[in-house]
């Protein structure tokens, strides 16, 4: 089995985003990356070269093939910011239905920027993302 190229790394994330050059696309990405620490309760983690993750988890294929992976994380590319989001998309349909211009692909919600998206109906679609992997303990923390 080939070996899989996205894993973390020792890179930094604030490193990795200041090079942004888009000012706009900097800035948003700030913004996403601090939803996703104060959501998944982690910090920030280079996910190979190009995808900030946040959080750790362990992802089972139907295969049976299990890998190490991040509970969330985004990636500023040239056409979108995309995000990796877990969970069921047929419950996270009523709330893509509200979140505005944006785009899905398998496992991947795909926005050009935040004023295109209702950043309160985003914040409420990776809350529901991180609770389908990372649920409430019983004294109402989050594990880890």
């Amino acid at each position: 089995m080939a070996e899989l190229k996205t894993k973390k790394t020792e890179a930094d994330p604030g490193d990795f985003l200041g090079r942004i050059k888009d000012a706009a696309t900097r800035k948003d990405c700030a913004a996403i990356a601090a939803l996703l620490e104060r959501v998944t309760g982690a910090a920030a983690k280079m996910w190979g070269p190009s995808i900030v993750g946040f959080g750790n988890r362990r992802l089972k294929y139907p295969s049976g093939r299990e890998i190490d992976w991040m509970v969330a994380g985004f990636s500023p590319r040239k056409a979108a910011i995309v995000l990796y989001l877990p969970g069921e998309p047929a419950k996270q349909a009523a709330l893509l239905k509200k979140l505005g211009k944006h785009s899905t692909g398998k496992g991947c919600l795909y926005i050009r920027s935040l004023a295109d998206v209702d950043t309160k109906v985003l914040d409420e679609l990776i809350r529901e993302s991180v609770r389908a992997v990372k649920p409430a303990t019983p004294s109402g923390g989050s594990r880890s």
